[in-house]
């Protein structure tokens, strides 16, 4: 019987494991373990307590990834972004990663991950169209 290709716009969770175990097994065996391991700095307001902003990261193969960083429109100036790098690339040193990376886009805040030392290493144009998306790392030995 000829091998199915089937297109499928409603993905279960199921169906994506499928696709994902093998890809799993192959980087283990090639890349070694990864152990991933996740993080969150978390900005709390002081009155209710509610997670109002942070970031969000995760170790992996020795490089944590900056998967979300979010400080509210209100607070912002005031160094907090700045804080949350610096304590991300704090939480690096302690798990002996080579570096940081993350994503940004043209309108959000490439400027300040400049700022910060941080280089590109990729672009996607039109991603929103009209806009870039941009990759950015930190070496950090």
């Amino acid at each position: 019987m000829p091998l199915e290709i089937q297109l499928s716009e409603i993905v279960t969770e199921a169906e994506r494991f499928g696709i994902l175990n093998p890809l799993l097994a192959h980087n283990l065996a090639k890349g070694g373990d990864d152990a991933h391991e996740t993080f969150a700095l978390l900005l709390r307001d002081p009155d209710s307590n509610e997670v109002i902003g942070g970031l969000y990261g995760k170790v992996s193969y020795r490089w944590l990834l900056i998967d979300l960083v979010s400080v509210p429109e209100s607070m912002r100036g005031q160094g907090i972004g700045e804080r949350l790098m610096h304590m991300a690339e704090e939480v690096a040193k302690q798990k002996h990663c080579i570096g940081i990376w993350l994503e940004t886009f043209s309108f959000q805040a490439p400027g300040f991950y400049q700022k910060l030392g941080y280089s590109e290493f990729g672009r996607l144009a039109d991603y929103p169209p009209g806009h870039t998306r941009f990759y950015y790392q930190k070496r950090l030995c």
